[in-house]
């Protein structure tokens, strides 16, 4: 469904071939990789009007029904757009190393990213410049004095420019160079992380989120759904098949990819509860790593959804109504649960501090996230911590092979999809392994992050 996008000359030459129906079912049995490769920036329903030129003697009534088919594909997904259409030089792949340093701006829960060119290989993060941008159109500092420093804090291979380039994560500073930027959670989060470090934390995080296409030039609408309407309700479209069922696998597949190529730990894909809703998991991830990777896995998606031209919403509940809201399901083990004995460990001691702790870190679990935490849809409710042996519909899910094997893990199923993973991955930790000494601090730093700019202490 997503593929016609293709170069002039190459549906001429179809067209010549072989009569037009015949012509767009070869298009359809194409795969993603044979036509990206071959065909960019051109939409078939541009040239719709000179295939029926082309074709004097086809059937009307035929051709008409392939135009409906064709202008349908095309409300999909409206773009598909190559940015490695233009090649590096050889020589200059030899030589130069383009580095896209990506950080949290000031909504905390958007990216932004730019390039800089190396002349020389990166070996380490060493190798990598401090850096500054704008703050000012970033929500993150006033126009005057707007520099913010760019830390490059790791580094994965860049799946869409390919060897030897880079993305590099960064955190951002103020000009004094120690004080965190609007939104750097990752900072006190990586502190708590090392202070916790031989309780060896592990994590698995389940990103839910939709994808949503434009329906004018402003509003949005999820991908596959009748425009301003809504498709059959739910039940036939988790981890489902079949063109009836499934709008947008070819972005998750890409992502999917992506990040595989990247070096990132993703660790599967899925198509979700809610038609045009999907799902990846990272994990697993030790400490620090887990929003680093996450936040990189955001940056990818979003990138793969600029060449599809669709929108990547987080939003906790972004359709109201009888539909699944998107969560950031959080998956938590340290050494104790893992050995013998783990899940009474996980049942008489951790539960009773995720309980008593409820309502103080519920504020660090995404904005917005009373509207999903409602009892219904797959969740626990905002008011009341509760728990269950293999229970979706709590606050906190032991699974059963962690009750089977007496040790394990544990999935908090609170956390929205718009979550930062480093405010949910450090009061997780705290929590569990540092009594929650630090969870004041941590709702400390997001409440003054959330103050309007210019009121920062």
């Amino acid at each position: 469904m997503y593929l016609f996008y293709l170069q002039k000359q190459y549906i001429k030459e179809l067209v010549i071939k072989n009569n037009p129906r015949t012509s767009f079912l070869e298009l359809q049995s194409c795969s993603y990789q044979e036509v990206f490769k071959k065909f960019l920036f051109m939409t078939l329903i541009q040239y719709t009007n000179e295939i029926i030129n082309i074709s004097q003697t086809t059937n009307p009534i035929e051709l008409n029904k392939l135009k409906k088919y064709i202008s349908s594909m095309s409300e999909q997904i409206e773009h598909l757009r190559d940015f490695n259409y233009y090649k590096l030089d050889q020589q200059v792949q030899k030589e130069v190393v383009l580095a896209e340093y990506i950080w949290l701006d000031g909504t905390g829960e958007h990216l932004r990213s730019k390039t800089k060119v190396y002349k020389q290989h990166i070996k380490s993060l060493d190798d990598l410049e401090w850096w500054t941008y704008d703050g000012s159109s970033t929500e993150q500092a006033i126009t005057r004095d707007s520099e913010i420093y760019l830390k490059p804090v790791t580094y994965v291979k860049d799946p869409f420019r390919g060897d030897p380039h880079l993305l590099v994560l960064c955190e951002t500073y103020l000009k004094d160079k120690t004080t965190p930027a609007r939104y750097n959670f990752r900072n006190l989060a990586n502190q708590i992380m090392e202070e916790a470090k031989e309780h060896e934390p592990w994590f698995g995080i389940e990103q839910e989120y939709f994808l949503l296409k434009r329906t004018g030039t402003t509003h949005i609408w999820p991908l596959g759904w009748p425009t301003g309407g809504f498709p059959y309700p739910q039940g036939r479209y988790y981890c489902s098949i079949g063109e009836r069922n499934n709008f947008g696998r070819a972005v998750a597949e890409a992502h999917l990819r992506a990040c595989l190529n990247a070096g990132l730990k993703i660790a599967g894909i899925n198509s979700e509860v809610a038609p045009s809703q999907w799902e990846f998991q990272v994990g697993i991830a030790h400490g620090i790593e887990i929003g680093d990777h996450l936040w990189l896995a955001r940056y990818i998606l979003e990138r793969i959804g600029e060449e599809f031209g669709v929108d990547i919403n987080y939003d906790p509940k972004p359709i109201q109504g009888d539909w699944n809201g998107s969560g950031a399901h959080t998956n938590f083990s340290n050494k104790r649960t893992r050995e013998a004995g783990g899940y009474k460990y996980i049942i008489d001691e951790i539960i009773p501090k995720l309980d008593s702790t409820h309502a103080e870190v519920l504020d660090l679990y995404g904005a917005n996230n009373d509207k999903r935490l409602t009892g219904r849809h797959e969740t626990g409710s905002y008011k009341k911590f509760t728990w269950g042996d293999g229970s979706r519909g709590g606050s906190l899910r032991v699974p059963v092979v962690t009750k089977e094997l007496g040790q394990g893990y544990f999935e908090d199923r609170r956390p929205a999809a718009n979550i930062d993973p480093y405010l949910v991955g450090a009061v997780m930790v705290d929590i569990t392994c540092l009594q929650g000494k630090n969870i004041d601090k941590l709702r400390q730093v997001l409440r003054e992050s959330a103050r309007p700019m210019g009121e920062q202490e």
